[in-house]
């Protein structure tokens, strides 16, 4: 579970690996930390809860998405529109 009062100078860092059912999501600070790790639904909630818990450990540098063109498309286009940079 993100920490509710994260510091203000953290940068993190997404990682997701796509899959049909699931998107398995890793967050990690600017120094390589692991923050947390977590499986959400691949569904449009499941992918809006995966932004709002990566979001949750503080400001999104960048989240690298596994297969942007197939079972990551709708989690980097969500991504994107928030905003965020999609590796």
């Amino acid at each position: 579970m993100p920490d509710p009062h994260p510091p203000a100078h953290i940068q993190v860092y997404g990682g997701v690996d796509t899959h049909t059912d699931t998107h398995h999501a890793a967050a990690l600070d600017h120094l390589g930390q692991i923050l947390g790790d977590a499986e959400f639904p691949a569904t449009p909630d499941g992918c809006a809860q995966l932004l709002g818990w990566l979001t949750g450990f503080g400001p999104v540098t960048a989240v690298g998405v596994e297969g942007t063109g197939s079972y990551g498309k709708q989690l980097a286009t969500l991504l994107r529109h928030n905003n965020l940079t999609v590796r």
